[in-house]
């Protein structure tokens, strides 16, 4: 059984088309990056699969049930956009009084427990008001953790944090599907950090998904290459690319060279035309520079 089954998902607001024929599968477990420029749909998507707004055509499965099952909605967290905190009650006081609103027994004893979860146990006294932005998303994640849910939907968690901040959330998102059970949605467009984590990738284009694979698909997938630098990098990038079909210079001053034999035959290459390499290395394409690729190749660039 997957977490999340959707089928030619649809929203429309007015005359426009916000999802269109989406389909997407998030298996049980999965840490799901869910990946796409700003206006493709994304939040759109996570709105109907918390029941926030309703969808226009199509169908959510949660667990197997319709998404409007009351059951299966108990088993959903939610933080998207920013926690509905009180700026002046403090950590402890907020998560307590979402305690109450979702009449769970033993309050006390479970936000202890989600306040360890997000790393805040020592910040359960401070106004919400004075917290910092890491700070404020890790209370909406431990929010959304009250009730012990299945189902975790975060849009935009890391997003503004420090790479402090950035670690400890991925820890948290990491700790949560472990000791929780709980299968994780969460976007970014901070794709770095999105793939030190995520086991499935979903990638979403003008409302449609236009990808879906799993952590293993996408490192088989990601292109290698060999980067270099030498004295004459313009003479060596026309050589290059007299040779090798794709040859370009990147943002850090390395000549990229992909899909080559070797290393050794670029360098022995270079050295027949009178070229020394200075410094050499194998590497391989990571998940924004895939996604930019992908994106070019369904604009037709």
């Amino acid at each position: 059984m997957n977490a999340i089954e959707i089928r030619n998902l649809s929203k429309n607001f007015g005359e426009k088309q916000a999802v269109n024929g989406l389909n997407m599968t998030v298996p049980m477990g999965a840490i799901y990056g869910f990946i796409g420029e700003n206006g493709s749909g994304k939040s759109t998507t996570e709105k109907m699969i918390c029941g926030l707004i309703h969808p226009s055509g199509g169908q959510i499965k949660l667990f197997g049930k319709d998404h409007t099952d009351a059951d299966v909605r108990a088993k959903v967290g939610v933080l998207i956009e920013t926690p509905g905190c009180f700026q002046n009650y403090s950590v402890w006081n907020n998560l307590m009084l979402q305690a109450a609103n979702l009449s769970i027994q033993n309050a006390e004893t479970e936000v202890r427990k989600v306040l360890k979860t997000v790393r805040m146990e020592g910040a359960a006294s401070n106004k919400y008001k004075n917290c910092s932005l890491g700070m404020k998303q890790r209370i909406g994640i431990a929010m959304a953790l009250l009730g012990d849910p299945t189902l975790l939907v975060l849009d935009e968690p890391i997003n503004g944090l420090d790479a402090d901040g950035m670690r400890i959330m991925r820890e948290v998102l990491v700790d949560i599907t472990k000791n929780y059970g709980c299968t994780v949605v969460v976007s970014s467009h901070i794709l770095g950090e999105l793939e030190k984590i995520a086991t499935h990738y979903g990638i979403i284009r003008g409302g449609r998904m236009i990808k879906e694979m799993t952590a293993e698909e996408l490192e088989t997938s990601c292109r290698t290459y060999v980067a270099l630098q030498t004295r004459d990098m313009s003479r060596t990038k026309a050589l290059l690319a007299c040779k090798y079909s794709r040859v370009e210079e990147d943002e850090s001053g390395y000549i990229r060279v992909y899909d080559a034999e070797s290393p050794e035959g670029i360098v022995t290459y270079l050295y027949e035309n009178g070229i020394l390499v200075s410094e050499i290395k194998t590497a391989k394409i990571g998940l924004e520079e895939y996604y930019i690729d992908l994106m070019k190749e369904k604009e037709g660039r």
